[in-house]
């Protein structure tokens, strides 16, 4: 078929969900006020395939988000409390003796849902965080002898608490590296914070009605892997991934950064870019789609020298610098 005959019949198709999106996003703030940003990037997870880091101060409506999300998917959805005293068989499940039958039954922990909210995922050590490596790379849980597929849709929703650092545990760079995004939760404007405490006070949430399913699910991500991508906007992307490794070949200050953005970095912001112009209505990626969420996918990727640090840059401005000196086709 015709590279353009393609698009437009994909494009037919893309344009039909798009009432379904918006009743997604309806449905999201009749409980959550404000937090557009959030939500996105919450549906565009989901409909790439990709685990989500959030990152706020506590208060943000980061927990009913997730359960709101869990809702309006039609997903089970379990929360796991992070602390210092948990353990890997708190999360994953473990192995206990029945005394009746004389063997061993296996008990599956929290893990085994569609949607888990790894709460302030900070504060446990370092054991019981790579136990969930394994779930969030292969989708699949060891115990004992015996491995588990999880049920799809299945993603990682973590949060962290960017101002207490005391009784936390740093996130291994290689866990930090498969959330496909981290995601900054702001305050609300004054307006919105009106309407929270107004709804608040009326002493129940608003209910909202399941507007997906796990097959819709399924048909939605095959959809969004369709979206085309043009060369030049595949080599935007590379070039804005490279330019975090090679600084000085692209004009900019080498000794800011320490570490650039590895390969999966590149495969990440191609599949957040194709499932945010999906959200837009478009059956191509355009390079503002790959400017409107590169720092989501990179600003955990990309690490700050000592000499950045020292200055006050942050790995969000050294995105941003990158951004201004990568060509847009």
């Amino acid at each position: 078929m015709p590279v353009d005959g393609h698009l437009k019949e994909l494009g037919l198709k893309i344009e039909k969900e798009q009432a379904l999106f918006e009743s997604c996003f309806a449905e999201f703030s009749r409980r959550v006020v404000g937090q557009r940003h959030m939500a996105e990037r919450l549906m565009i997870g989901l409909l790439s395939g990709g685990h989500i880091l959030l990152e706020g101060v506590p208060g943000l409506a980061k927990t009913l988000a997730m359960r709101t999300l869990a809702d309006i998917a039609n997903i089970e959805f379990k929360r796991i409390q992070f602390t210092p005293d948990l353990l890997p068989s708190d999360l994953v499940g473990t192995l206990v003796f029945n005394q009746k039958t004389g063997h061993f039954d296996t008990k599956k922990g929290p893990v085994f849902t569609n949607l888990v909210l790894a709460d302030e995922i900070n504060r446990a050590p370092a054991k019981v965080q790579s136990a969930l490596l394994e779930a969030m790379q292969e989708h699949q849980v060891t115990i004992g002898e015996t491995t588990y597929p999880l049920d799809e849709p299945f993603l990682v929703v973590a949060t962290q608490n960017p101002i207490e650092q005391e009784g936390t545990y740093p996130l291994p760079e290689a866990q930090v590296d498969r959330f496909m995004m981290k995601v900054i939760v702001g305050y609300p404007d004054k307006d919105e914070e009106r309407m929270i405490v107004r709804m608040h006070g009326q002493g129940s949430l608003e209910t909202v009605r399941p507007v997906l399913g796990k097959n819709h699910i399924e048909r939605l991500r095959k959809l969004a892997r369709e979206v085309y991508m043009d060369d030049k906007v595949l080599d935007y992307i590379v070039g804005i991934v490279f330019a975090s490794r090679t600084p000085a070949e692209y004009g900019l200050d080498a000794s800011l950064f320490g570490f650039g953005a590895s390969p999966r970095a590149s495969l990440c912001l191609a599949a957040v870019s194709r499932a945010h112009a999906m959200l837009q209505g478009r059956a191509f990626v355009m390079p503002d789609d790959v400017r409107a969420i590169a720092a989501d996918v990179l600003r955990h990727r990309i690490i700050p020298s000592y000499e950045a640090e020292a200055e006050g840059i942050t790995s969000h401005d050294l995105v941003q610098q990158v951004l201004e000196h990568v060509p847009v086709p």
